[in-house]
This record gives structure tokens, sequence and C-alpha cells, in this order.
């Protein structure tokens, strides 16, 4: 049984607008899996599908179901399914600009209730990864670069602890050392932890590059796989 299964959901947003048309995927436990296509192509919109994310910019999953684990997981929210496993790393490197970056990460790990001792022991961790964040640790978040601030945000979901890490354009507005360098930690993320990941992405030599499989998204739906 795949780690996560979408099958041939449709979303609407405010009651009029479909977005995805009959749109499925698997991924496998410890795989990297990667969605591409163009801008608009609804990739975003089935990372918030799965995460329950919807909800908040009044979209819906009407038709089809969202599996994980084998629990499914649409109409589930967000908080819930966060707890099952699941966390999306959003797009635009969206940081509490005004905590310090170890309080961002503290904030990631409400997800789960965990001791005093094991929170240092995450943190460590994320810093092992990470290097700068341990540099930058008492600074805002806000005056971070912006590949700073990208580490930051997979700090967070690393602090989770989930079964799925969901990335979503982790490269945009990124240098090209900087995209090589987040990508080298998605792969050891993958091989390390055994973190499942599935990635969104526009640069599509990167991401193939690392995945196990890859789907096309065209118009709301998987043209390719």
């Amino acid at each position: 049984m795949p780690l996560l299964s979408v099958n041939n959901i449709e979303v609407i947003y405010d009651d009029v607008i479909l977005v995805l048309k009959g749109m499925s995927l698997t991924v496998e436990k410890g795989q990297i899996v990667a969605v591409l296509g163009a801008n608009g192509a609804g990739k975003s919109t089935t990372l918030k599908a799965i995460s329950g994310l919807l909800k908040t910019e009044e979209g819906e999953v009407t038709d089809g179901t969202i599996e994980f684990d084998g629990v499914r997981i649409n109409g589930m929210d967000p908080e819930r399914i966060v707890r099952l496993g699941v966390f999306q790393v959003m797009e635009g490197r969206r940081v509490f600009e005004d905590l310090t970056v170890r309080e961002n990460l503290i904030a990631a790990a409400h997800t789960q209730k965990c001791s005093r001792g094991e929170l240092d022991e995450r943190i460590d961790h994320v810093y092992s990864y990470f290097p700068r964040l341990k540099e930058r640790e008492a600074g805002l978040a806000g005056y971070l670069s912006g590949g700073e601030q990208q580490m930051l945000v997979i700090g967070r979901g690393m602090m989770a602890k989930p079964k799925l890490m969901m990335l979503d354009e982790p490269s945009l507005g990124l240098s090209p050392l900087l995209v090589s360098e987040i990508f080298e930690i998605i792969v050891k993320l993958n091989r390390d932890l055994g973190t499942t990941i599935l990635l969104v992405e526009q640069n599509a030599r990167m991401a193939l590059n690392i995945a196990d499989h890859g789907y096309i998204m065209e118009n709301g739906k998987i043209v390719l796989d």
C-alpha cells in the first residue's frame, strides 16, 4: 500500500472555480516524488489538498479521496493531518519574521508533545544539517537571507518529524549554488532519515535528477508520469 494515495480528486475554490480535475498520484514510502508543471497547473493546490490547507483559501475537495498511511485524510483539519505525519513546507519561505531562528524551530515542534530534552535534541539535529542556522539562532528570522530562510522552513519541517514532507518550490528565487545545496539536503533527509518527499518544482532538471518518480501536471490533472 502506498504511503500517500491521491485518487481522482476534484478541487473547487469559492464553490465555482474548478482547479483540479481528476487528479491522481501515489507516493511510495521512502521515495522522492517530483510534481512538475507550469504556473497555474495546480501543483500547489494539490499539496494544499493533501495537507488540509485548502480550507484557509475557501477551497474544497469535492470528489475523490486522499489516503495517507491507510487513513482517509481529505476533510480532516490541518492540525490532525500534521499529527499523522504530513508536513507542508510552503512556497515563498514563510518564516515567523519577528521570532528568532530558535523560536521558529520551537514553534514547529508544538505539533507533537516532547520533553525539553527531546526538543533540544531535535534543534541540534536541525543544526547538524544547517550549520548556518546555528550561527544565526539568536537572530530574527526576518533578517535571514533567502537561502537561510529556506533552510529554516525545511528545518521547521524536520522538527515535526514527518513521515511525508511536501516541499513547494524550494528553489524559487535562490542562486544556482544555493539550489544545489538545498537539493543535496533534500536527498540527505530522504536517505539518512527515511523521510518520504513530495517535491513540487519548476526546475525539472534538478527535481528529476534526485527523484524516484515524476509526474507532469497540466490544467489540473496529470498528463504524464
